[in-house]
């Protein structure tokens, strides 16, 4: 077999082992991830009730108690117009009954409902939970370009919208639909028994209120989707819009952006209102449509009763079982508008849930612990869809506890090679080894506590210093946190705030400088004692005091550590071991900082831009 045909399989071999492994068989399963066969439109449903018909069993012979009054209560009132009509002998004692039966059923009804309306909200409460557990884990799995490609404010609303409708979608079936059917159902049954012939008036009538259905059906499910998208889109907006705030008011953009946010929610206004149009036309005919018919009845068993067919009190009862199956029949139809938004909620989770862009975690091989030794053997990637490869040929032999720097220009592959390295991204050929261990036979999860990234950008969330520096461990000594404190050269700065390492940082930490947030950043990778070490960039946002503080915990963080430093600042990098410099994916020179200057080729061109643009900046600000 070629190289290239082997390596089609290992890549095939590789992407079945990967979707096993990332997996999350509950929620998956619900939302139809891996059928082959085309999904159902209600398989959601039908799985759920599927997986769950005890309960759903058990619920439903509690509701026949706790709805049995409203049944009974018109076989009662028939009788007791009939008895009172006609006396015949023990007339007293069968009203005395009548009584009985009707007080202990209505009475029963308090402790029924609560009884089932504990079993249906935790059923539903824990449901709802699963789905959230499940999406959130599904996200995690997803690989980096994933979330690349689809918004945050898209996300964060299909995870808080849509689940929320999907819960009510599940609720309304249980507590709405199939009380509804099953109402119906037993008043079929009673009028069945009474009368075939009004029982068959029904059967004819009852369907004239399903074409309502029919008719909305395709206009509620359009605008329901055409809703859900422009929500959506705003809260995608909303999310950048809060992200740019400072940009957006230093460069005066404020009524622009205001301008396009009023947009985005005069769009939702108006699908909501055209919705709300729907709902409003189908609602009315269906109540029109529900009179009509009931007026109907009245009259076929008035009819019915002037040729003696059935008594008075027959009429009654069959006015009141058919009103109970048109409350139930159009409860069916009134909550199609409730269940389409959770069916639409339902396909927009599967987006995510369904998604198989998954990061690579397949590795078997045990990762008791990391040296450091890197390799990369004809390492190449492109992202899924294109065919120009970002990063091409990368042939590297990194030795443990060896500094390694990496320049070029933006776009070069330089932050694509570390995320290769991390295991965010998978080559599309060649293999990374990682102490002669091949990246792709370990454990994602495990390796990587063996390293630590310290970004460009310090990612900070709100909370306390102490909390953002231990972030994620569940266990640390206090002496080994006041030495990450002090290899990052945080005590610089401590006095000065209030409470020491339990201030809080506010959101994003933007109560910080720059430079504290470095420093703060640095120290969550000392505390982790990381074997490898990736710097994207660390100084080259910071002003010269801050990069002379961050730089003095940099030199600490990387003794005895295999490193990478990804650099714009080149005169940063002089005691790196050596330099690989990257141009359009490829490794085009790699040296020591004098071996490459004087080799005066890519390197020593970007040497010198470095230093006109650091002398141009100095200039600006003097």
């Amino acid at each position: 077999m070629s190289k290239q045909g082997t390596e089609s399989v290992e890549q095939l071999r590789r992407k079945q082992e990967k979707t096993r492994k990332n997996k999350i068989p509950e929620i998956e399963w619900l939302f139809g991830y891996g059928e082959t066969k085309p999904k159902k439109k209600d398989a959601f449903l039908q799985k759920l009730l599927r997986r769950d018909w005890l309960k759903l069993f058990y619920s439903t012979l509690i509701y026949l108690l706790q709805a049995s009054p409203t049944w009974i209560l018109p076989l009662i009132t028939s009788d007791v117009i009939d008895v009172i009509t006609y006396r015949p002998e023990g007339y007293i004692t069968r009203l005395i009954i009548d009584a009985v039966i009707l007080f202990v059923l209505v009475a029963q009804n308090v402790p029924t409902t609560m009884w089932r309306s504990s079993i249906v909200n935790k059923w539903i409460r824990s449901t709802t939970a699963n789905i959230k557990s499940g999406v959130m884990r599904k996200l995690q799995r997803l690989s980096i370009t994933y979330h690349k490609e689809i918004e945050e404010g898209r996300i964060q609303s299909k995870f808080l919208r849509d689940i929320e409708n999907v819960e009510g979608y599940y609720r309304y079936f249980l507590s709405g639909f199939v009380p509804a059917l099953v109402g119906a159902v037993v008043s079929v049954v009673i009028a069945l028994v009474k009368s075939p012939i009004v029982t068959l008036f029904f059967a004819v009538v009852i369907p004239l209120k399903l074409l309502l259905m029919r008719i909305f059906r395709n206009r509620i499910r359009k605008d329901t989707k055409d809703y859900r998208q422009e929500n959506e889109q705003l809260s995608s907006k909303l999310t950048t819009s809060l992200q740019m705030l400072t940009l957006t008011k230093a460069h005066g953009l404020i009524p622009t952006e205001e301008m396009e946010v009023n947009r985005r929610i005069s769009s939702v206004t108006e699908a909501g209102l055209k919705l709300d149009k729907t709902h409003a036309k189908f609602g009315a005919a269906s109540w029109v449509v529900s009179q009509l018919l009931s007026a109907a009845c009245l009259f076929f068993c008035v009819a019915l009763a002037l040729n003696d067919i059935i008594t008075g009190g027959e009429v009654v009862l069959f006015q009141s079982m058919f009103s109970s199956i048109s409350s139930s029949v159009q409860s069916i139809i009134g909550s199609y508008p409730q269940l389409t938004t959770g069916k639409e909620a339902v396909h927009s989770l599967s987006e995510i849930v369904c998604a198989e862009d998954l990061e690579h975690d397949d590795g078997k091989m045990p990762v008791p612990r990391i040296e450091g030794e890197i390799t990369f053997e004809k390492v190449s990637y492109h992202y899924p869809n294109e065919e120009k490869e970002v990063v091409k040929d990368f042939d590297l032999h990194v030795q443990k506890g060896e500094r390694i720097a990496v320049v070029g220009s933006s776009g070069s592959g330089k932050s694509t090679v570390m995320n290769l390295l991390i295991g965010l991204l998978s080559p599309t050929s060649g293999r990374i080894l990682v102490d002669g261990v091949p990246l792709a036979d370990m454990p994602m999860q495990k390796y990587r506590r063996f390293i630590s990234v310290v970004p460009q950008n310090s990612i900070l969330f709100s909370g306390s210093i102490r909390e953002n520096i231990t972030y994620g461990l569940p266990r640390y000594s206090e002496k080994a946190l006041q030495r990450a404190v002090e290899d990052a050269d945080i005590t610089e700065f401590l006095p000065s705030l209030p409470r020491g390492l339990d201030s809080q940082v506010g959101e994003h930490g933007d109560k910080l400088s720059g430079g504290q947030k470095q420093r703060i950043s640095i120290a969550r990778a000392l505390i982790r004692n990381p074997r490898i070490l990736i710097m994207d960039e660390a100084t080259s946002a910071l002003d010269n005091v801050a990069e002379y503080h961050v730089q003095k915990a940099i030199d600490r963080l990387v003794k005895e550590r295999t490193t990478f430093i990804v650099a714009h600042r080149l005169s940063t990098i002089r005691n790196a071991d050596r330099i690989v410099v990257m141009e359009e994916g490829a490794m085009v020179e790699v040296g020591t900082y004098d071996e490459l200057m004087a080799l005066n080729g890519k390197f020593a061109e970007l040497e010198r831009l470095s230093r006109i643009r650091e002398a141009e900046v100095q200039e600006n600000v003097g």
